[in-house]
């Protein structure tokens, strides 16, 4: 690792031990249902309560927001993401956006793009939609194999076309990139391309929920490295695709994002699940929930808990984190991939072979 990047590290080491100090609420996920119109072979939540559990009253989140959010923040700073299982399953999503309109909130989705007709588009975009993420994640023959809907891969492609055709829109796809896949990344970038995408992010599938279960969504380490070097060759020729958030890289740091790594998780990102529980990201173990909506002050709580997130000292007394180096960087990972007894599901600088 040269100098310069050393440096920059080191800085934004800085940097994050300031920001889990003040720890600005900017984005606030909301699992807002179980329910999905797919059957994802690597859903990270597995759905496995999507038949018995009901989807969240809107009125029990609106009243976080107005009795315990909102009084200690600047509602433009401060990013609702709803998400699922599929948030387009909710009739009453529209609306929901527009409560949230009214008050001031920015607010986007996460979606499959199955249900979003171009009626449903424009209700929500005039209820307030700010920002979108499509899910997409390859050639037909493998998106439906993914996704296991026959019309997923007519659906996300349509969805992309709406976002496409609205410059007002913020949104990206998103790539969740398996063996099936890892060899067609420029084929998949044409076709996004040629559907108006300009902006990309490529996951891997970590060995969790469904995914844990089926060894042919995970890439190899070989193939993992594949990944890094076709994102850089495609930053180097001006398009704008990036990987995800979830790892620290090493010498791929600078290379792969428009940032360095961190985990924003329980720093300036929160979640409300399904059933209440107060936690960062929505993929993070119960063990690392903080609290409920239910029971206790979600402002309190983000004000006060979220220890396990701001300081990561703990990760320090467990393999493979003990003796590295680079724990000053990475802290341990992204907080998703902890298992229930803390231990690490995957360490991407191992993956890498940079951890000697």
């Amino acid at each position: 690792m040269n100098f310069r990047l050393r440096t920059a590290l080191w800085l934004e080491s800085i940097r994050r031990r300031n920001l889990k100090k003040l720890h600005p609420l900017q984005q606030l996920f909301w699992e807002s249902t179980l329910r999905c119109n797919v059957h994802c072979l690597h859903c990270g939540s597995d759905c496995v309560a999507s038949v018995e559990t009901p989807d969240m009253p809107a009125e029990d989140f609106l009243r976080v927001i107005d009795e315990e959010i909102t009084p200690h923040v600047d509602p433009r700073t401060v990013l609702i993401i709803i998400s699922g299982g599929e948030p387009l399953m909710r009739k009453d999503l529209a609306e929901i956006g527009r409560q949230l309109k009214q008050r001031g909130y920015p607010w986007g989705m996460v979606t499959n793009g199955l249900a979003l007709t171009e009626k449903r588009y424009r209700e929500l975009r005039e209820a307030g939609l700010r920002s979108m993420t499509v899910s997409l994640d390859g050639l037909e023959k493998d998106h439906v194999w993914l996704r296991q809907h026959p019309l997923a891969f007519e659906g996300a492609c349509r969805a992309i076309r709406l976002c496409a055709a609205d410059p007002k829109l913020t949104w990206d796809v998103v790539t969740c990139v398996n063996q099936r896949t890892i060899g067609h990344l420029a084929e998949i970038r044409d076709l996004l391309w040629s559907l108006g995408v300009r902006d990309w992010r490529l996951f891997g599938i970590d060995p969790m929920g469904r995914a844990a279960e089926n060894p042919e969504l995970l890439l190899s380490d070989e193939q993992f490295q594949q990944l890094m070097d076709f994102i850089v060759a495609e930053r180097e020729a001006g398009r704008h695709v990036s990987y995800s958030c979830e790892g620290y890289l090493g010498t791929y740091e600078g290379k792969v994002r428009d940032h360095l790594y961190q985990c924003a998780a329980g720093v300036s990102v929160a979640s409300i699940l399904i059933d209440g529980s107060i936690s960062a990201c929505t993929s993070i173990r119960g063990k690392y929930y903080q609290g409920n909506i239910y029971r206790d002050s979600f402002w309190r709580v983000w004000e006060e808990e979220f220890k396990p997130y701001r300081d990561r000292g703990w990760m320090r007394e467990m393999e493979p984190c003990k003796d590295c180096k680079a724990f000053q960087y990475c802290e341990g990972n992204g907080m998703h991939l902890r298992r229930e007894d803390g231990s690490l599901m995957l360490c991407h600088l191992h993956r890498l072979g940079q951890t000697k």
